[in-house]
Order: structure tokens, then C-alpha cells, then sequence
């Protein structure tokens, strides 16, 4: 199920991550404007939820490629 992933390039997975999570540098970053939206409830938009999903996928699959080298060692 995961093979997908244990074939990313953690570098190219890593970069990608930053400047999604970082973009638009102003006037803030989406994730930060998503995550504080969403821990104010302020999240109801489908647009808005699209957001969040799209700006912290990079950072999830980066992780669980992290978590997955760490345990097949």
C-alpha cells in the first residue's frame, strides 16, 4: 500500500513540503492562515478546507516517508 511513497525522494519530497507550507510568504502563509482559521472554527469554506488539505500534503506524505525510513531500518 505504501510502496508509492517509499519511492519519493525525500530531498525533492522536502522542498516541495517547505514552499507549500511557506506559500504565499505575504501577508501570511496559507497553512499558518489555515490552521489558525481552523483552530478558531473559522474553517467552513469548501475553498478555505481545500486549502489546508492542499498546503499540508506535501508536509504529511514528508513525514510518513520520514516515519517509514526510520522503521525499515
Amino acid at each position: 500500500m505504501f510502496n508509492w511513497i517509499d519511492r519519493l525522494p525525500v530531498k525533492a519530497l522536502f522542498v516541495v513540503a517547505v514552499f507549500f507550507a511557506l506559500a504565499p510568504l505575504k501577508p501570511e502563509p496559507h497553512l499558518i492562515e489555515k490552521l489558525r482559521m481552523l483552530s478558531e472554527g473559522a474553517l467552513t469554506r469548501p475553498i478555505d478546507i481545500f486549502d489546508l488539505f492542499m498546503h499540508s500534503l506535501p508536509t504529511v506524505l514528508l513525514a510518513i516517508r520520514l516515519i517509514r525510513i526510520q522503521l525499515n531500518k
